[in-house]
């Protein structure tokens, strides 16, 4: 049964995306069926072996060693605040980025990141038949951020036609930062991020190559990376960890407001109609959670916290499903699986502005397809967590 409904819910992507293609006769199928069955691949080695444990397990012992050393910093500075044993979401989750953030820095400025980057981009573009800068771009996204990115290939943003723009803005969507990977992994299990961030990094391409397909000729397929001007070492640690600080500050605000306005909107629904807000949309996205694989007693519960990272963002939603202890392991890993990337409304703005920082009029071209860009990158959350429902 699990695999009949797994089927279903690939062909309710497949078939949602199809109907929505900018061009259906230049789907190319091969690439898409050699990347769904290296989804399914990848999410069965990486829930299913002990390699994929080994490997998780690495990943999530680094950033645990890093968290530990980011809270050195975070203990100096406010460890007064606190009472022993007890801690903040602020400071335990969102000050650690700051940390992070300067190592990526670090990283990018040694040219260790860049070189990664450009070659797994390199051997992405031969299995996904789209060009090297879209590899790039998938992969830079998933590292350095939706709104950093542009910055490494903004000198080819404004050559760029309205369908390859697309593809560049809809990878940065559908991923997530490497920046703050430490902070999810304090909320959802590691093995649930882990396997979320290769997924999407595949899914991404799907979706895409089925919504907006296109070819790309040799002469089109040039990757032009930009090197940012040359900065003493501090100069560029100091800005790394300014960045961090922001994206902090900004997630922090972000949450003060998006939670206490789903609170507001939660109490006068509750009010007038018996049932809150969240309660409302979860029948709404029940349907969804279903054919990713959760059991429909508990559909309703998950398409709740589904909508809430749509209409917010991933962090108000996973705070959210660790009030929901009741969930099954099952049902909290398909869902943790999809909360894990930046497909939401706030997204649109912050990916339309870095855009337009860089080029005014294609900023705007941005701005126009913003809600084709959520349902694109809604539909790779959904792949994803419904090729790893398949093991969980």
């Amino acid at each position: 049964m699990r695999y009949l409904i797994a089927i279903l819910g690939v062909l309710v992507v497949f078939g949602l995306t199809y109907a929505a293609s900018s061009d259906r006769r230049s789907i190319r199928y091969r690439p898409l069926f050699i990347m769904i069955v290296l989804q399914a691949l990848l999410a069965f080695a990486l829930l299913n072996t002990s390699v994929g444990e080994f490997l998780i397990g690495g990943f999530a012992s680094t950033f645990e060693k890093l968290l530990s050393y980011a809270g050195e910093g975070v203990n100096f500075v406010f460890g007064g605040l606190i009472n022993q044993g007890q801690t903040t979401f602020f400071l335990s989750v969102l000050l650690p980025i700051i940390f992070i953030s300067a190592l990526i820095g670090i990283l990018q400025y040694t040219k260790i990141l860049p070189f990664i980057i450009k070659y797994i981009g390199l051997v992405l573009s031969k299995i996904n038949g789209m060009g090297k800068l879209e590899s790039y771009n998938a992969v830079a996204s998933a590292i350095l951020g939706q709104s950093e990115v542009f910055i490494s290939v903004k000198k080819q943003i404004g050559m760029l036609p309205k369908h390859r723009l697309y593809t560049l803005c809809a990878s940065a969507m559908s991923t997530v930062s490497m920046s703050i990977v430490g902070a999810y992994m304090q909320m959802i299990n590691p093995k649930y991020v882990v396997t979320a961030l290769v997924l999407n990094l595949f899914g991404g391409f799907i979706i895409a190559s089925i919504l907006n397909p296109y070819s790309v000729s040799k002469e089109e397929d040039i990757l032009e990376v930009h090197d940012e001007e040359k900065q003493s070492f501090f100069e560029m640690l100091g800005e790394y960890i300014m960045d961090g600080f922001k994206v902090a500050v900004v997630v922090a605000a972000m949450l003060v407001g998006f939670v206490a306005l789903i609170a507001l909107i939660n109490g006068i629904f509750t009010g007038i109609f018996g049932i809150s807000f969240q309660q409302l949309l979860g029948y709404v996205f029940a349907p969804f959670a279903f054919v990713m694989g959760v059991p429909w007693k508990e559909a309703v519960e998950a398409g709740s916290i589904m909508a809430t990272k749509m209409v917010s963002n991933e962090f108000v939603a996973m705070l959210d499903l660790g009030k929901h202890t009741a969930l099954s392991v099952r049902t909290t890993g398909i869902v943790s699986i999809f909360l894990v990337s930046f497909a939401n409304f706030s997204s649109i703005g912050i990916i339309a502005g870095a855009v337009k920082g860089l080029h005014e009029k294609q900023g705007n071209v941005v701005a126009r397809f913003g809600l084709k860009l959520l349902y694109g990158a809604t539909m790779v959350s959904v792949l994803s967590a419904t090729v790893a429902g398949l093991f969980l």
